[in-house]
């Protein structure tokens, strides 16, 4: 009943935004324009800050955060000896369950001293170290990493830089693998278990513990930290601005809705049902998002499979222009280095790879291996990234053969050939689709918003934990959070996507400054962990 009572007032909270501001914005701009006029100027800032460059030509500049994941994920990789490809057949084996008896019945002592709402001698019994299954965090984190971004956020990257953006975006998934089995490990060793259960980890707390046994606690406090204060701005932007937005352009599109407060009324919506949600926690988030993620993924994969076989006889010619895009770009873009800038920032934001937000997910997992869950982390980037966005990409371009329109649009969007409109994001992935399934949009928008949401609630779980360890792990604490979580949701379904993206893109690739710093200090206890597990399974 008091979870109950908590969410009516959250909804009860929103919907009198809308009220104040049509009553405010009466004879004046609309509601949205009003949003968005206060949303844009933050937007602009962030993105200068973050993307802050090298120059490399008079056309084209890298930002520091690009060479600070790719050198990273191909550190990672090596020093791995290409983990993401030697160990794929035991990732799967992982999440099937077969090595499941070596984390129930291991006497190997863990490191946790808490379980979860048992008394602590039935541990060796229910193995309750932790609050979810392998298969349950997986899709929890995957739901937070496969969204939007594999939808318009691929549709952005071909529009600005041609079918080539798709080669770098896939290396930029592969090398990924590494880097987020990586940070996962570290996520389940270093966690923290609450005297209720309730797990708490992710990046903030392996800087902060792992630093500290390098003497180095101070460095690990900043970090921590910082990284935190980033995790919480990216929860508002690309884990749920960008997604509110997209959601709600195609609910508009595909309904022929217009209006001055018609984004800010199916944000509210929206945010009414995430908001229902949240209020439960990881277990009711995971408890949906194994479910909502196979089905949505399953939804998109056949239809995307369905045009890729109906193109099939342009499919040599379509990874023909993947490939001499990759290295001879066009629109002008000042060289190979600008395509792949764009490839591998679209995939960043899309697998979040180097982000370490899905190490906050992962932490929650039941094992006394943390590297068991990081070997079950590396399948993210593949699915998402190497899978997903390729099969979105392939629509895009056969879409495209015939020239409806010309690549590097800008703003994310390009001009239709036959209509003068212009058209971007998940527009232009609805577009294509229904070029070759009529009416497929309507199935898309379900799609979509099913996309959304099951990102923003794992979103709200990332942001949350990174709240609560700023600000403590009360009740208050808690509310304001969703309060403001829930208020990014209408504000991203009433600003403009040029806007969120800048906001979502800034927010999600300033986590990368203090995550990947620490997982260069923080490998080698990976490699321990790493060789503990291969250890255990080989009695099996």
């Amino acid at each position: 009943m008091q979870k109950r009572n908590q969410w009516r007032k959250l909804s009860l909270f929103l919907l009198s935004i809308v009220g104040f501001f049509e009553v405010n914005g009466a004879n004046k701009k609309g509601i949205d324009e009003k949003i968005n006029d206060w949303f844009e100027p933050i937007a602009n800032t962030w993105e200068g800050l973050v993307l802050t460059s090298i120059p490399i030509s008079e056309n084209v500049s890298i930002p520091l955060v690009v060479i600070l994941l790719v050198c990273g994920a191909l550190f990672f990789t090596i020093t791995f000896t290409f983990i993401n490809v030697r160990r794929f057949p035991l990732a799967i084996n992982v999440v099937r369950g077969k090595y499941d008896d070596v984390d129930h019945h291991s006497a190997e002592k863990t490191d946790l001293n808490v379980v979860d709402g048992d008394v602590v001698n039935t541990i060796v019994d229910e193995n309750k170290d932790g609050e979810v299954s392998h298969f349950q965090a997986l899709a929890t984190a995957v739901s937070g990493t496969v969204g939007l971004g594999n939808i318009a956020g691929v549709a952005v990257a071909i529009a600005i830089g041609g079918p080539g953006a798709t080669f770098w975006m896939i290396v930029c998934g592969l090398i990924g693998m590494s880097t987020k089995f990586v940070e996962c490990t570290l996520g389940v060793k270093y966690r923290d278990v609450g005297s209720d259960g309730t797990v708490y980890g992710g990046p903030m707390y392996y800087l902060k513990q792992g630093f500290a046994e390098l003497n180095m606690s101070g460095v690990g406090k900043v970090l921590g930290g910082l990284f935190a204060i980033l995790c919480v701005g990216a929860s508002f932007g690309g884990g749920n601005a960008f997604q509110s937005n997209q959601a709600t352009q195609q609910i508009i599109t595909l309904m022929g809705l217009e209006g001055g407060a018609t984004g800010v009324i199916i944000g509210v919506i929206l945010a009414v049902l995430v908001g229902i949600v949240i209020i439960g926690g990881i277990k009711r988030i995971a408890q949906i998002t194994e479910r909502i993620v196979p089905f949505m993924a399953g939804i998109y994969v056949v239809a995307a499979l369905i045009i890729i076989v109906a193109n099939i006889s342009k499919l040599g010619e379509a990874i023909g222009l993947i490939f001499s895009g990759a290295f001879s770009p066009e629109a002008g873009l000042g060289g190979v280095l600008g395509v792949l800038i764009i490839g591998f920032q679209r995939a960043a934001f899309s697998n979040e790879a180097g982000a370490g937000s899905a190490a906050i997910a992962h932490s929650a997992v039941r094992t006394k291996y943390p590297a068991s869950e990081g070997i079950v982390a590396l399948l993210e980037p593949f699915i998402d990234t190497v899978v997903i966005c390729t099969m979105t990409a392939l629509v895009i371009i056969f879409f495209n053969m015939d020239g409806a329109f010309v690549y590097g649009g800008e703003n994310g969007a390009v001009v239709l050939k036959s209509t003068g409109q212009a058209v971007g994001g998940v527009d232009l992935t609805s577009l294509a689709f229904d070029a070759v399934i009529p009416h497929f949009s309507v199935v898309l928008t379900i799609a979509i918003i099913l996309f959304a949401f099951s990102t923003m609630i794992s979103w709200s779980y990332y942001g949350l934990q990174s709240w609560k360890y700023l600000f403590g792990r009360g009740k208050v604490a808690d509310i304001t959070y969703k309060i403001l979580f829930l208020l990014f949701v209408v504000i991203g379904a009433a600003a403009t996507l040029d806007a969120v993206i800048k906001f979502s893109d800034a927010m999600i690739l300033a986590l990368v400054f203090p995550n990947m710093i620490g997982l260069l200090f923080l490998f080698p206890k990976v490699k321990l962990e790493l060789n503990r597990y291969l250890k255990a399974i080989k009695k099996v």
